[in-house]
């Protein structure tokens, strides 16, 4: 299906490179910085045409886009050293930090090595519901649940609602009004019973044993071990925190600490909002952040950093690479710092 809004932003991106805008605007917009964010990093994705694909990138890729940076300047260093080179002001250069979200098992299976070549430090933040079963990766669920049938039935306030599944086209609306369903009109609470409720009742097993792409505790430890690898926290069951009640957020984001201390010996310094765009995280979560204690935290929010993020630890911008843009042209355009005021409204120094 052709994505307008994609498409508008490639053309953004093409404009800014064959004017030279970019190159022209870098010095004087292009930050102090950067913090990349990944999710999965596979050659051999299990659904490479799925809905979800997005959120891969390939290895090669990833190689390309740390050799490029290196080659215009940037230091990759670890989390810990990019947050004393914000509070510095950047004085000591252009640097750049790795991220990756939810602990998909081919960060260490397929990134690593390419990090690993490259001498660039990652942190990877885990959700410990997600690794235990406690929580569903519900958007790879989702995707299954569209993809097994030609018709869902979903039980909506109204009744019984009949879902159209049976055209590639017609699975995309299905996913797009499933997502839409789970986030906004089912409480975050209950999202998970809503979802499994959902397969039951379209013949979907998911007591079942499912193959699991994220990491397991033992995977988890293995490679916390690695000296290029920080383990920061997603959260307890990567919730919603805008939806939950302040009793319900402070828990996700505080008593994460402690499980993750509990499982790998060493408490997380920083945390990573789940999803991390505006209706999922506000001035009260960043504020119930630093009240946990930690040393940062970032958002999915479109940018660079400035030394005036010096002053919002708990509310760091990141950029996306992801399998939407997988051109070393369009990431130098968004690191020369043009995109980020046509992605904000204007803003330069991106927050919340």
């Amino acid at each position: 299906m052709f994505d307008g809004r994609e498409a508008i932003r490639k053309l953004a991106l093409n404009i800014a490179r064959y004017t030279g805008l970019a190159p022209l605007a870098k010095p004087f917009v292009g930050g102090v910085g950067a913090i990349l964010m990944l999710h999965r990093v596979t050659a051999t994705p299990e659904k490479p045409n799925g809905v979800n694909r997005h959120l891969n990138i390939a290895p090669e890729f990833l190689d390309a886009v740390i050799a490029d940076m290196k080659a215009s300047g940037y230091a990759f260093v670890t989390l810990d050293e990019a947050i004393e080179r914000i509070k510095a002001g950047g004085k000591d250069g252009q640097f750049a930090t790795i991220t990756a979200d939810d602990a998909y098992r081919d960060n260490m299976t397929e990134a690593l090595p390419v990090l690993e070549k490259h001498g660039a430090p990652i942190t990877i933040y885990v959700a410990p519901g997600l690794i235990n079963g406690a929580a569903d990766l519900w958007w790879d669920v989702i995707e299954d649940l569209v993809n097994a049938r030609d018709r869902l039935t979903l039980m909506t306030s109204s009744g019984p609602a009949m879902i159209d599944c049976s055209t590639p086209a017609k699975k995309l609306q299905a996913n797009a009004r499933l997502h839409a369903y789970l986030t906004l009109e089912v409480r975050e609470e209950d999202q998970r019973i809503v979802l499994r409720e959902l397969a039951r009742a379209n013949g979907i097993d998911l007591e079942a044993p499912r193959p699991s792409t994220l990491m397991n505790w033992d995977e988890i430890r293995s490679i916390a071990a690695h000296p290029l690898v920080t383990i920061g926290a997603h959260t307890v069951n990567h919730r919603n925190l805008k939806r939950l009640s302040e009793t319900d957020a402070r828990h996700e984001i505080g008593d994460v600490k402690r499980i993750l201390q509990a499982e790998l010996g060493e408490e997380p310094h920083h945390l990573a909002y789940p999803y991390g765009y505006a209706t999922a995280v506000g001035g009260r979560e960043v504020g119930f952040a630093r009240d946990a204690g930690y040393a940062s935290a970032v958002t999915t929010r479109h940018g660079l950093l400035h030394a005036e993020h010096s002053g919002f630890l708990h509310a760091l911008p990141r950029i996306s690479v992801n399998g939407r843009y997988q051109n070393v042209a369009y990431i130098r355009t968004m690191l020369s710092g043009v995109t980020t005021p046509l992605a904000n409204a204007g803003k330069m120094v991106v927050t919340i």
